[in-house]
């Protein structure tokens, strides 16, 4: 089928089946220009959870649609390619989370929105990217186990110093990639440019950026700063939403190129597929659910303090 026809029967179908189709920001330019909402993981699913629909079409890695059904367990959550994990989320699990906090003793486990719903199910405190700090400042344990990236819990140690917080030794394999070499080369070439990477990256390339924040957070700074030329360190899906929203700026990601293999296994194909013959559903438990929507909860209280 030519793509034009692909996209029509892609909104013919979520039309006749009051579907809607959540995107991330690292899927390929024509999943986030046919989606009906962009953005980062969590915001997605709590957009999701607002939208009067039968089918959330996922865009994204399992654990975020499994993110989605977790805040709406009415809705059927659809995961159009069944094989698309996160390297980051499979580094923690329950077991191995609950193992470390019985040596640590009286912590609370803070998780990070990219850990599979099992890891949620046994945290006291979930965040994002975008909230991590504020998180582990705000609630009222001393002592935290941030898992599984020991990068954004680097930033975060850096940031709430009057703490103690134990790392989990979890990464994101395409934001270790980046490193201090290939940026300053990258500013060299670029001497003007601000420099803006996600937390995630490793602490040298974070220290010398002019901005750190999450996806979305990148994106607002861009969007903000009076300069026409920016380096990026995140996956370089961001580059639609960026140039979408700034046409007359300029950008390079860090090492030319930054690729999560999983979230480019979204195709029109696949989506189309998915709505067609409603595959492939995530399924949870009730018990499941109502665990793992705790610490959610908890960390949108928070964020409305």
């Amino acid at each position: 089928m030519e793509k034009d026809a692909l996209k029509e029967e892609i909104l013919r179908l979520k039309k006749d089946k009051n579907a809607v189709i959540l995107a991330h920001y690292y899927q390929i330019d024509d999943i986030q220009q046919i989606a009906d909402i962009r953005g980062d993981s969590l915001a997605l699913a709590i957009e999701a959870s607002k939208i009067d629909c039968d089918i959330i079409v996922f865009c994204g890695v399992k654990f975020m649609a499994e993110t989605a059904k977790v805040v709406s367990p009415d809705k059927k959550v659809l995961l159009p390619v069944e094989d698309a994990g996160c390297p980051l989320a499979d580094m923690a699990t329950k077991d191995a989370v609950l193992k470390r906090k019985e040596e640590l003793g009286d912590v609370a486990v803070v998780s990070y929105v990219n850990t599979n719903v099992d890891v949620k199910t046994v945290s006291d405190y979930c965040c994002t990217s975008a909230n991590a700090v504020n998180v582990v400042k705000q609630i009222k344990e001393d002592r935290v186990l941030f898992v599984p990236d020991r990068n954004l819990g680097g930033y975060v140690k850096e940031q709430v110093g009057e703490k103690e917080i134990y790392l989990w030794d979890g990464f994101c394999p395409t934001h270790e990639e980046f490193n201090l070499d290939a940026l300053l080369k990258a500013k060299k070439e670029h001497p003007s440019a601000k420099i803006a990477v996600h937390p995630e990256s490793p602490k040298a390339v974070r220290d010398a950026a002019d901005f750190v924040g999450s996806t979305s957070g990148i994106i607002s700074y861009v969007e903000n700063t009076d300069t026409d030329e920016f380096i990026i360190g995140t996956e370089e899906g961001i580059l639609f939403e960026l140039k979408k929203r700034n046409p007359n700026k300029r950008f390079y990601i860090i090492g030319g190129k930054s690729i999560c293999t999983d979230m480019k296994k979204f195709t029109l194909e696949k989506l189309y597929e998915s709505l067609k013959f409603e595959r492939y559903e995530i399924v949870l438990d009730d018990d499941t659910i109502q665990k793992a929507k705790k610490p959610i909860q908890k960390m949108m209280e928070i964020k409305r303090n």
